[in-house]
């Protein structure tokens, strides 16, 4: 069997790779230009996804395996994948505990007017007038309620928050006070002072947030997308948050990456701009890895009940 990596990977993880499957044959590349030479000898690809084209897919003549050590398909050729049959597995729920620090710490940062008390520092300005808020006791909606809208909502039990989750099939899961449908979420944002959305790029969710969406949020209410961007229309956006419908808007993904210097979301107050990295952490690749080895284990066993299967027509 041969793994080719198209993703960097440190000496000591390729040696932790080599000495627990000694009878694998490793091929290590640092990005997908110098694995496109070896592609059509791998039967298993491990990848972050973004660089993998239909025209790859179809060269890896031998390609029985692709696992994309992130959570995002939506660059992934899957019209392809589907057609040759190939599992696609990922590294979903890896990026709870980052991501929902993130969220607690954003949330945190807009009431707490943190900006402000850290501009005014810089400035050696001694001035006692910026809005401070609470979050405990508030309300939140998280649109997603899978690994990491699970986190999201567990850390946010901490602030004694009542939390509601939304997903396409209401499913009641753990630290949610109560389930609805995505067909339920309007009825909701009346409640909500946080919406949170850690949604996928699918066609389901395409714009799913409107306009409408957020006059029906109380005019206080923060708005943070760290899912995908594609949820929801930047002009739309921006125009609910120009017209005081919401508060603040903070992003971490957005339909154009990296985000233009020139886009009005930089120089707009009420948000507040990340640079999709809300995911990040040092214990990133080796948490990875980590559902890459069991899969592999039960890979080379001929078993099919891999971690983190995915559904190439779902995307997800």
């Amino acid at each position: 069997m041969e793994v080719l990596f198209s993703a960097k990977l440190s000496e000591k993880h390729k040696t932790s790779l080599q000495t627990q499957f000694p009878t694998v044959l490793f091929t290590f590349c640092d990005n997908m230009a110098e694995a496109e030479e070896h592609i059509d000898k791998a039967t298993v690809l491990v990848t972050y996804g973004e660089d993998l084209t239909g025209e790859l897919v179809e060269k890896a003549v031998n390609l029985k395996w692709i696992m994309v050590i992130s959570a995002g398909l939506d660059k992934m050729p899957l019209d392809v994948i589907r057609e040759k049959g190939i599992i696609v597995t990922n590294a979903r729920g890896i990026h709870k505990v980052p991501m929902a620090e993130y969220a607690i710490s954003m949330l945190l940062q807009v009431s707490r007017s943190e900006k402000v008390l850290i501009q005014q520092e810089k400035d050696r300005n001694w001035d006692r007038s910026a809005r401070l808020q609470e979050i405990t006791g508030k309300t939140m909606i998280v649109a997603g309620t899978g690994a990491i809208g699970q986190e999201v909502a567990r850390l946010a039990k901490a602030f004694r928050m009542t939390t509601y989750g939304v997903s396409r099939s209401g499913k009641a899961v753990e630290f949610f006070d109560k389930t609805f449908t995505t067909e339920q979420l309007v009825e909701l944002l009346p409640e909500a002072d946080f919406l949170v959305s850690v949604l996928p790029s699918t066609k389901e969710t395409d714009n799913l947030f409107t306009y409408n969406s957020f006059e029906q949020l109380p005019d206080h209410a923060i708005f943070l997308n760290m899912g995908r961007g594609n949820v929801v229309d930047s002009e739309v956006l921006l125009k609910a948050v120009r017209n005081g419908e919401i508060d603040h808007a903070v992003l971490d993904v957005f339909h154009e990456e990296p985000l233009p210097r020139d886009h009005a979301f930089w120089m707009e107050e009420n948000i507040t701009v990340t640079p999709h990295m809300s995911g990040r952490s040092p214990h990133y690749v080796r948490r990875a890895l980590a559902i890459f080895k069991e899969n592999l284990e039960a890979y080379q066993e001929g078993r099919t009940d891999l971690t983190n299967k995915i559904d190439p027509n779902r995307g997800y």
